[in-house]
């Protein structure tokens, strides 16, 4: 059976293939460019953990408290090398990315204290975590204050209004690397680099929390090699290469480490426990795998522009923009576009392709959000998925595709269902 025939019976047919494979060509050397950084960060990932000696041992399985689990400590020493940093928290203890924000942020500020945003509004489910929409437990519960500063209309810092908000009470800035749910440019290690360098030249003894979440690995360097204190991240998106069930990661400054480990588990106990539970070899393989399934993922999320591009919708990034992180947006027009963009991605999946995604109330967001995601791991966004909240201007987010095969396929099932609707014409 060919492919052409597969594909078929996938509701898939020859007219979406045949635009694909046109955008295809164009992409060559995009593509090889990806490829060679992939590589670079591959060989960055093998030299870590053969400095560490990583031998099968440190696979084994701890339980309880999980003392002198070198398997774990040895993995954090890894994510340390990888990530130029003092120390690292990797732990399947951390839920998701915004338990990791949530750690670092309450672990490094004090009653008192103010956080300052220079990017915006951060991503939706950390509004609740500091406080900008009421929530129990948030940091301004605790007394930490909050100020930011909007982007300029072009998606530019706005450095005298970011000068302005740093007071003498700002402790901590955060850092949203990429869009989230917001039309904005992703922004560049360099770009990163640029705002740390200012914000810490207005007030030197300031820290600088970056959240990494998709963009690790897109680049052969990290926010932490820009002068972040600390760079944070889920386990389920890049780092974790499809294969971590659960987890999160702090990368950064042993003072800032040391107080994530006392706010994640106990003060006094830290890093000392946290059993592994048997889930080491995926941490370990998944991580080892990441640069190429990160660059799989950058492929499919060049490709997805391209096509879209060419068709008429706003892409951001657009076709020929340089990537920061594997999210793909595309502004679809309507809530009846972004359904059957989504049962597209859905179709093409290998767990539940079957489900048809609709919109619903999500935790942590003010509006309706429709996700496809037919994951071997739950919400695991580094695997092919969609998802966007019911707003104007109807965007959705692509990202993933532990292949970049299979992400390619799951943009053109896409591409198929908006046709089949009458809401795209090739």
């Amino acid at each position: 059976m060919d492919l052409l025939t597969m594909y078929a019976q996938m509701g898939l047919g020859k007219a979406v293939c045949d635009r694909g494979e046109e955008i295809l060509s164009r992409l060559t050397d995009r593509f090889r460019a990806i490829d060679q950084r992939a590589e670079i960060n591959q060989a960055k990932v093998l030299l870590a953990m053969q400095k560490n000696r990583i031998g099968a041992q440190h696979f084994a399985a701890t339980t309880g408290y999980g003392y002198d689990d070198d398997g774990r400590e040895r993995l954090e020493k890894v994510y340390a090398d990888v990530f130029h940093t003092e120390a690292a928290l990797v732990r399947p203890q951390i839920t998701c990315g915004t338990h990791a924000l949530t750690v670092a942020l309450s672990a490094n500020l004090l009653p008192g204290d103010e956080l300052l945003s220079p990017v915006g509004l951060p991503y939706d489910t950390l509004q609740e975590v500091i406080g900008i929409r009421p929530s129990p437990c948030s940091l301004a519960e605790y007394g930490v204050t909050y100020r930011q500063a909007d982007l300029k209309p072009d998606g530019g810092f706005d450095y005298d209004a970011i000068r302005a908000a740093i007071t003498p009470k700002t402790r901590l800035v955060t850092i949203q690397r990429s869009k989230g749910y917001a039309t904005r440019p992703s922004f560049s290690v360099q770009q990163i680099g640029e705002l740390i360098a200012f914000c810490k030249s207005v007030k030197p003894d300031v820290k600088v929390m970056v959240d990494n979440c998709y963009g690790e690995f897109v680049d052969v360097v990290e926010p932490s090699d820009a002068g972040a204190d600390m760079v944070v991240g889920s386990l389920i998106k890049n780092p974790g290469g499809g294969l971590a069930p659960i987890g999160g990661y702090i990368c950064g400054t042993q003072e800032c480490v040391d107080r994530c480990a006392y706010r994640l588990s106990a003060p006094g106990l830290g890093q000392e426990v946290g059993a592994n539970l048997g889930i080491l070899p995926a941490f370990y393989q998944g991580f080892f795998l990441a640069p190429t399934v990160v660059a799989g993922a950058l492929k499919g999320a060049i490709f997805a522009a391209n096509l879209y591009e060419s068709l008429g919708f706003r892409c951001i990034p657009n076709a020929t923009e340089p990537r920061q992180d594997i999210i793909q947006a595309v502004e679809l027009g309507s809530e009846a576009a972004m359904c059957a963009f989504c049962a597209g991605i859905q179709g093409a999946a290998p767990v539940d392709s079957f489900a048809a995604p609709v919109p619903g109330d999500m935790p942590g967001y003010d509006s309706q959000v429709i996700m496809a995601a037919g994951a071997f791991v739950q919400g695991s966004s580094i695997e092919l998925s969609a998802d966007g909240p019911i707003r104007p201007p109807y965007a959705v987010y692509f990202q993933g595709g532990l292949t970049w095969h299979h992400a390619k396929l799951g943009i053109l099932l896409s591409l198929q269902k908006m046709v089949d609707g009458g809401l795209a014409a090739l």
